[in-house]
C-alpha cells in the first residue's frame, strides 16, 4: 500500500503526507454515497411437514437413553435443526395426516421469528390430526400444489415413519410415475425398524390401550378407491400382546417412493445426517441482491490514513526495543 501511495506521488506534485489525506477523504466520500453491486445470492426456503398421525405415538425412539415417542424425537429433531439454519433463511411448519398437508404458515425468516417457529414445533400434537387415516403417497400431491400456492418456491423435508394406514393394495396406490414437484425433496424416516405397538390415547392424552392388528385392515368387500371410504377401518383396542399392531419404520417403503419423485431419503436417528442431506438440495431460487460497498471503502480510508504515521523505519525500532 505505501509504495503504491509513493508511486502515485512521484507522479504528482504532492506530497506522501498530503496524498494520503486527499485519498482519504476521497474514500470517505464514497463510503458515505455508500455504491453498490448487484450480486446473484441463493435464497433458501424450506417447508417442514411433521406426520402427526396417531402410528407417530409409538414409543420406539430415545435421545440420550430416554425413551421417546416417534413425534417427541422428530420435535427435537426440528429443534436442533431450526437452531443450525442461517438468518435469512425461510421456514414453515406444516403437519400431514389423511392425505392432506396443511402449512401453519408461508415461508418466514428464521431469526426474526424464531421464537413463534420454535413454539410451532412445541405444540406439534397428533390431536390436531383431521383424519384418523394416513396416506403418505397421496399426500404428495396435495403437498406439490400447497407449495405452488407459497408466494416463493420452497424445498421439502418431510418427516414420517413411513406407515400407510390403511395398508395399501392395487386398487389404492396412487400412481408416482406422473408426479411433478419432488426432486430435491427430503423424505426423513423416523422410528425403529424393531418396531413397538402403536398406543390408543384418548382426548387427554391418557393411554386406554393399544391399536389391534385388525385396526389397519381392510373391511371386506372395500375396494376403498375413493378418498370418501378410505376411513373405513375397525378401531378397536387390542384384546392383549398377540393381537397388538405393532408399527416399524417402513424404510423400505420410504426409500422406494422417495426414488419414485426423485428425492432424498435420510434416516432420522441423526441430526447430523438430515442437515448433510439439506446442504445437497438446490435453493429454493437465485435473486439479484446489492452489495453495498461502504464498509469497503471505509476501511481502506482508514488504512491510508493510518499510513500518513506508519513506517517500516518505526515499525522496526518498535521491535527491537520490545525484545530489549
Amino acid at each position: 500500500m505505501k509504495e503504491w501511495l509513493k508511486t502515485i506521488q512521484s507522479r504528482s506534485n504532492l506530497d506522501l503526507d498530503t496524498l494520503s489525506l486527499i485519498l482519504s477523504i476521497g474514500l470517505i466520500v464514497l463510503a458515505i454515497i455508500n455504491p453498490s453491486i448487484p450480486l446473484k445470492h441463493n435464497i433458501y426456503n424450506y417447508v417442514f411437514v411433521a406426520d402427526i398421525s396417531q402410528s407417530m405415538n409409538t414409543i420406539d425412539m430415545s435421545v440420550m437413553n430416554k425413551p421417546l415417542t416417534r413425534l417427541e424425537h422428530m420435535k427435537h429433531s426440528l429443534h436442533e435443526i431450526m437452531s443450525e439454519l442461517p438468518c435469512g433463511t425461510k421456514v414453515s411448519i406444516g403437519i400431514f395426516v389423511g392425505v392432506s398437508v396443511s402449512a401453519s404458515y408461508t415461508p418466514i425468516e428464521i431469526c426474526e421469528n424464531f421464537d413463534a417457529i420454535e413454539d410451532t414445533i412445541d405444540h406439534l400434537d397428533w390431536r390436531s390430526g383431521w383424519s384418523g387415516n394416513s396416506r403418505i403417497r397421496e399426500s404428495f400431491f396435495n403437498l406439490a400444489r400447497l407449495i405452488r400456492s407459497f408466494p416463493e418456491n420452497s424445498q421439502v423435508v418431510y418427516f414420517t415413519d413411513g406407515e400407510e394406514a390403511p395398508k395399501l393394495h392395487t386398487f389404492n396406490t396412487r400412481d408416482l410415475g406422473q408426479f411433478q414437484g419432488g426432486n430435491d425433496w427430503i423424505i426423513v424416516g423416523v422410528g425403529s425398524l424393531k418396531g413397538a405397538p402403536i398406543p390408543k390415547l384418548d382426548g387427554k392424552n391418557q393411554l386406554i390401550g393399544y391399536w389391534s392388528s385388525d385396526s389397519f385392515g381392510l373391511q371386506p368387500g372395500i375396494a376403498q378407491i375413493s378418498e370418501a371410504n378410505l376411513g373405513t377401518r375397525d378401531n378397536v383396542v387390542a384384546g392383549g400382546e398377540s393381537d397388538r399392531y405393532i408399527s416399524k419404520l417402513d424404510e423400505a417403503y420410504l426409500k422406494d417412493i422417495t426414488k419414485q419423485i426423485d428425492g432424498i431419503y435420510v434416516r432420522g436417528d441423526s441430526v447430523l445426517n438430515i442437515l448433510s442431506a439439506m446442504k445437497k438440495q438446490k435453493p429454493a431460487w437465485q435473486d439479484k441482491a446489492d452489495f453495498h460497498l461502504k464498509w469497503f471503502f471505509a476501511s481502506l480510508a482508514g488504512i491510508i490514513f493510518s499510513l500518513r504515521f506508519i513506517s517500516i523505519k518505526h515499525i522496526k525500532q518498535y521491535v527491537i526495543k520490545r525484545r530489549k
